[in-house]
């Protein structure tokens, strides 16, 4: 469908001039990026060929205009594990089974209006059209279509990422590390229409107030909320339909908690958010009881997305995205109906010399490798270990553990137990 990245060195790196200061930045290294448009080796053609594919025939919102496209994420993760084009296409054949194809928006979006349909998913096929035309008219240059849309105006799109349960930021991740101009374009269309009220949060500054009981740690911060009667008996039953209801009715005790995160130094604290996003799924499961807890693996994979977005974008916005992901690891923790999360139970865990070439094996060629979040979970892990160091293992302490008990997905009300049988 387009050019290839070939008259770029980087297309997805935003130029220095936008980087600013560098005291409120995380400071890490980007991963390796992998321009699948130049690359000739059969797998990353094959990976290509299969994103425009995908782009081209199915939808990104479907199933009644509320499931995900998650396509990209498990083609992308699989490929990064060393996947071959075999498997690749086997991952197409299944994810794609329950997709469905475009159908026409109400109308058309123009730079006009495009603001007047956000949060609209019916305007999914108009926005994806309007971010190409985009992308035409400033001459196939990403990185002024994202600077456009993503970081500019009074409230950007990048301060609702986790909107959807954030796959706006996972989708936007996996199309820097593939540099896919197809799925980035889909993610900024994904960000149009799961915009929501978290933006306020992020965009009105009146919400960030400092609190005395403040801490350096995310996981402290869940332990804390894992303890306060005040959120005993909100809900009936787990699941994502207790978001909206925990806003409306309890947004001063949640953002309690949000503004309880102090950050002092953006790139120690960024550090153990990765760990308590790990920590929140694996950590939080009790082995011949629920099945491992969907919603709670989107913390894991959209801190994920966070690492790998933090060194390619502007620094005045990273510690706006880093709070996102805490803002959603709150709501959907509390909506899941604070489980414990016992950190001795990944420790202490005897990975009897399972190492991550284990990990990846199962990634891969397991029963469950054409699972998409849990594909992309192990390799979450594996990506924090490697940006961190994992001296004491916790990551692949915990990524063997998932990967050994991992028997399917839970943590549905009974209502959404059917559609969870679909996958998405």
């Amino acid at each position: 469908m387009f050019s290839s990245f070939s008259t770029f060195s980087n297309p997805f790196r935003l130029p220095r001039f936008l980087s600013g200061s560098t005291s409120n930045a995380v400071n890490i290294s980007s991963v390796q990026i992998y321009d699948v448009e130049t690359l000739h080796e059969k797998r990353a053609r094959t990976l290509k060929h299969l994103l425009k594919l995908n782009h081209v025939n199915h939808s990104i919102l479907y199933h009644q205009l509320i499931f995900h496209n998650h396509t990209p994420h498990i083609l992308g993760s699989a490929y990064l594990l060393g996947a071959e084009s075999d498997h690749l296409n086997d991952i197409y054949d299944k994810e794609t089974k329950e997709l469905e194809p475009w159908q026409d928006s109400p109308g058309e979006v123009s730079t006009y209006d495009w603001r007047d349909y956000l949060g609209k998913h019916d305007y999914q096929r108009a926005y994806v059209d309007f971010f190409e035309d985009q992308l035409v008219l400033n001459g196939y240059d990403l990185r002024k279509v994202l600077d456009g849309y993503l970081f500019h105006g009074k409230e950007p799109l990048i301060n609702n990422l986790v909107a959807g349960l954030g796959h706006p930021l996972i989708h936007l991740g996996y199309a820097f590390e593939v540099s896919s101009r197809e799925v980035a374009m889909e993610a900024l269309s994904m960000a149009a229409c799961s915009y929501n009220y978290l933006h306020k949060y992020l965009d009105d500054p009146s919400y960030t107030k400092p609190i005395t009981n403040s801490t350096q740690s995310p996981l402290e911060i869940l332990c804390r909320v894992q303890k306060d009667i005040r959120f005993d008996g909100l809900f009936m039953h787990e699941g994502a339909d207790n978001l909206g209801p925990l806003f409306e009715k309890h947004e001063t005790e949640v953002l309690e908690y949000w503004n309880s995160w102090h950050i002092a130094d953006p790139t120690m604290e960024f550090k153990a958010s990765q760990l308590a996003a790990a920590a929140v799924l694996v950590a939080s499961y009790k082995p011949g009881g629920k099945q491992y807890d969907f919603f709670l693996v989107h913390l894991l994979t959209t801190s994920h997305a966070v690492r790998i977005l933090l060194p390619l974008i502007p620094n005045k916005f990273h510690i706006s995205v880093v709070r996102q992901w805490l803002l959603l690891t709150l709501a959907v923790y509390i909506a899941q109906l604070r489980p414990e999360i016992r950190l001795t139970t990944v420790t202490d865990y005897d990975r009897k010399n399972k190492d991550w070439k284990w990990v990846d094996k199962q990634a891969l060629e397991g029963k469950h490798a054409l699972d998409a979040h849990y594909v992309k979970a192990l390799r979450a892990m594996k990506t924090a270990a490697e940006t961190w160091g994992d001296e004491d293992e916790f990551y692949l302490k915990a990524a063997v553990k998932f990967a050994e008990e991992f028997d399917g997905w839970g943590g549905f009300a009974s209502a959404e137990i059917e559609l969870a049988s679909l996958g998405h």
